[in-house]
């Protein structure tokens, strides 16, 4: 298995259609996606490539910028997210520093799940994700 790559300048465009799908297909508009972040930066290239096929499935859509890593994982909830996380984490064999929102429960539009994760991104750990700056969130 492995995820889909989209280019980071698609990720915004990605969330919509996430979004989109979602309300669409998800009638009870429970935890319909979740998106993970993982800074990968203490991570060989190679063995993130290696990662990523084991873990992910063919639904997972990756966005990634440097070492910064997004996944949007459908009809996924927290729970499930920290599970690919700690899937990570065991491959590595080695902490990783991620956070992760859901759709709807963490905002219902693209612009505030990336204002939402660069908050708690910004509150804990030490990369504000600048990243995340060329999206006009407004």
């Amino acid at each position: 298995m492995a995820g889909i790559y989209f280019g980071f300048d698609n990720f915004r465009q990605l969330l919509d259609l996430s979004i989109g799908l979602a309300q669409r297909l998800d009638e009870n508009r429970a935890e319909s996606f979740t998106l993970l972040y993982c800074d990968f930066s203490t991570v060989k290239q190679s063995v993130i490539d290696s990662s990523l096929e084991q873990i992910l499935r063919n639904s997972d859509s990756i966005v990634s910028n440097e070492s910064d890593y997004f996944f949007v994982l459908p009809y996924t909830d927290k729970y499930g997210a920290n599970i690919v996380k700690n899937m990570f984490v065991e491959f590595f064999a080695k902490d990783l520093n991620s956070f992760m929102v859901s759709y709807p429960v963490d905002g219902e539009k693209s612009a505030v799940l990336i204002s939402e994760l660069r908050d708690i991104v910004s509150a804990t750990y030490q990369n504000d994700l600048r990243c995340l700056d060329s999206f006009n969130l407004y």
